[in-house]
């Protein structure tokens, strides 16, 4: 049996220290970091090869395709960056109880 992967949810953290903008800044250079550059979005192939830089060397193909899939709202086999930023919001769950009022700040920050 494989062991499972803990996911640790610093997100809400990061968002106290860096706020709404800044917090969705480093979500986008997260993307960034993962996608293939030549497609523009993260595909298996790019996934896989960053998979050190995020802790999880030991994910077996399966569970690489499993993330995709949970992520790939529009169906063409990868992830771009609305839908890595949805996913992301959608594994912590402390982001999705507080998401109201960080996009009330970031729309304020915006104006």
């Amino acid at each position: 049996m494989a062991d499972a992967i803990v996911f640790e949810d610093f997100f809400p953290a990061m968002v106290d220290k860096l706020g709404a903008e800044g917090f969705m800044k480093e979500l986008c250079n997260g993307f960034r970091l993962l996608m293939d550059g030549e497609k523009g979005m993260i595909t298996f192939e790019s996934l896989k090869r960053n998979l050190a830089l995020l802790g999880l060397q030991d994910m077996d193909d399966d569970e690489v395709v499993c993330m995709l899939r949970e992520g790939d709202l529009n169906g063409d086999g990868g992830l771009d960056e609305m839908e890595f930023c949805t996913l992301m919001f959608r594994l912590s769950p402390a982001l999705m109880i507080s998401s109201k009022s960080l996009l009330e700040e970031a729309l304020v920050t915006e104006m």
